[in-house]
């Protein structure tokens, strides 16, 4: 039986900073979330983005995504679990991390 993972990182940068990796690639291509998945953590990185909670550059999928410019290591480590369960299918760790606007 093969096992699907997805990447998953945080990573310290400099100016006191850190950033947040996914990478479906390594789950290999019998790994793929649904396309409301991907909307989905699409529009939570864009809600961080707009917020200034991470850097505009960040990237957004469809395989890799990536968030530059997070504040603190425990905020780092909260959007990365939070993404992980998204990318096997749980939206709500990402809808309790980063809200959509009321």
């Amino acid at each position: 039986m093969a096992h699907h993972v997805v990447f998953v990182a945080i990573e310290f940068e400099a100016g006191q900073r850190w950033a947040v990796k996914t990478d479906t690639l390594t789950a290999g291509s019998g790994h793929a979330a649904a396309d409301a998945v991907h909307r989905e953590v699409g529009a939570a990185i864009t809600r961080l983005v707009q917020s200034h909670e991470v850097d505009w550059g960040a990237y957004m999928g469809p395989i890799y995504f990536m968030m530059h410019g997070v504040q603190s290591e425990e905020r780092a480590r909260e959007l990365a679990a939070a993404l992980h369960a998204a990318l096997y299918g749980d939206l709500e760790p990402l809808a309790l991390a980063v809200p959509a606007p009321a």
